[in-house]
């Protein structure tokens, strides 16, 4: 007497109902993927024979950086709000991937790697596309690990790929403003290729940062912390157009430098730049 084979159960209307899509963190995540193919879409735009090509790529540079801040506030409305999904953490990182390792790519490639190689395009398209490739890398590694117990703590493995592009982003800013000047000219841009090859191998590597998914608005900050918050905003006040060219990079640097030395810091002083500090109980209760 032979065996039936199982079929399979046709899918039912509560599976889909247990899809959580949460509107608020995937209305950035949206903003996100948004800013980024906007982005893109200027950097196609921009004709190097033009008079707008320099202003084209600053609205490129402008909406990586704002895909940046909503990749920033994305995860964190979710879990202030109880709002993590399965959903919500594929989504980001489709959005991430065209925002912070297409249009990165696709920016260094169109200012400096078609002119380096006239001759043999494809050389500059396989330096874009390892960026790329290891960004992809970093976002699937990561994804795996935020399903094993306790990987999605409080580090992450590898370089995240969202500052990554705001370096590289930030970084160019700075560049054209120094061969807009009449600073000596020299070869500032072509460090971009050499900086985005150095970052996809920092994005796969085994060097450990800080996430900083632990800040809460209703946590308590030492008298330290309230200060440095205080002048931060203010130097953002007073510089204003200032804080994309020059402030960035050197944050963006500082963090990618800080994976390096932080191995080597004391626990103390570790606790006191990642971590924040416990609320204190409540003696009147």
């Amino acid at each position: 007497m032979s065996e039936s084979i199982p079929q399979k159960s046709p899918p039912d209307d509560s599976d889909e109902s247990r899809l959580k899509i949460y509107f608020l963190p995937n209305l950035l995540t949206a903003g996100n993927l948004f800013c980024g193919f906007v982005a893109l879409t200027k950097i196609v735009e921009a004709d190097p024979l033009g008079d707008n090509f320099v202003s084209q790529i600053y609205l490129a540079l402008i909406f990586i950086l704002f895909a940046c801040v909503c990749d920033l506030f994305d995860g964190r409305v979710a879990r202030w709000g109880g709002a993590e999904s399965p959903f919500g953490r594929e989504f980001d990182s489709l959005a991430d991937l065209i925002s912070f390792g297409v249009a990165p790519a696709f920016l260094v490639h169109r200012i400096v790697l078609r002119d380096v190689f006239p001759e043999h395009p494809e050389l500059g398209w396989f330096i874009a596309s390892i960026y790329l490739i290891c960004g992809a890398f970093r976002l699937a590694r990561f994804n795996v690990l935020s399903l094993q117990p306790g990987g999605s703590g409080k580090e992450f493995v590898g370089f995240p790929i969202p500052s990554a592009a705001a370096l590289v982003a930030s970084l160019t800013l700075f560049i054209m403003w120094v061969e807009e000047k009449d600073f000596p000219k020299g070869k500032w841009r072509f460090l971009l290729p050499v900086l985005m090859l150095f970052l996809s191998w920092m994005m796969v590597s085994q060097v450990r940062y800080p996430s900083f998914k632990s800040l809460n608005l209703r946590a308590t900050r030492t008298f330290t912390k309230t200060l440095v918050a205080i002048l931060f905003v203010g130097c953002v006040v007073v510089l204003r157009e200032k804080i994309l060219v020059f402030i960035l990079p050197l944050f963006f640097t500082a963090y990618l430098i800080y994976g390096f030395v932080r191995p080597r810091i004391s626990r103390a002083w570790r606790r006191e730049i990642e971590e924040e500090d416990e609320d204190e109980p409540d003696e009147a209760q």
